[in-house]
């Protein structure tokens, strides 16, 4: 994936929330430009388009302001969403109730529903920091995802490690029907020698219909 820019094709828009002092901007500007900024908290929002593989839509990425004073107008860039990243503060246990809040209410939304979720654990890098199972379960997100493909990554602002992961996992669920993920994970993680049990942090948790997910 190269992250450098966007040439003209295809867009997919992608929401980019979290509570303030998450790191949603400090994250973005990392994977467009391989920099390290100081930023101010959004008042408003940032969008950048990410460049992807030829084959793929390109990513049209809105940063919304995560204050408290923003966050009910957050509903107003649901429309036409089609992948939602959830930024979390894993060094900052003292917000998650916060943060699980305003996740469920967003994932709540009807423009949502089914929308493909990236959960970005950020600040990894940080001692201390909470690991991607442990916010899995603070952030009840098996069950504020409910037949809705999701995926949590490890990744750090600042370094830069695990961005350009997440955002290939966002390309992978908007390619791919909610059936064949469920089957691509499984074939790849028993190659790996992992039982379903295991995969507590990458999940595509089972949908209402009755099929079987990965949990």
């Amino acid at each position: 994936m190269g992250l450098r820019g966007s040439k003209s094709k295809k867009q997919a828009q992608v929401l980019m929330l979290g509570l303030d002092g998450a790191g949603k901007t400090t994250l973005l500007y990392k994977l467009k430009y391989n920099e390290s900024v100081v930023t101010v908290p959004t008042v408003g929002f940032n969008v950048e388009m990410l460049e992807t593989a030829q084959s793929s839509p390109g990513l049209t990425v809105w940063d919304v302001g995560g204050q408290r004073k923003m966050r009910p107008h957050w509903k107003h860039h649901y429309v036409d969403t089609a992948a939602l990243v959830f930024v979390v503060d894993s060094w900052d246990p003292k917000r998650l109730g916060e943060a699980r809040k305003e996740l469920h209410r967003a994932l709540r939304n009807e423009c949502l529903k089914n929308v493909p979720l990236l959960v970005l654990a950020n600040k990894q890098d940080l001692p201390g920091a909470q690991s991607p199972a442990e916010l899995c379960r603070k952030l009840e997100i098996k069950k504020a995802c409910e037949g809705r493909p999701w995926f949590i990554q490890p990744c750090s602002a600042t370094t830069g490690m695990g961005l350009e992961d997440g955002f290939r996992r966002i390309v992978y669920l908007l390619k791919n029907p909610f059936k064949q993920t469920q089957e691509d994970i499984k074939v790849k993680m028993k190659s790996k020698g992992f039982t379903v049990a295991n995969l507590l942090w990458i999940t595509i948790h089972k949908p209402t219909s009755g099929h079987e997910g990965v949990e």
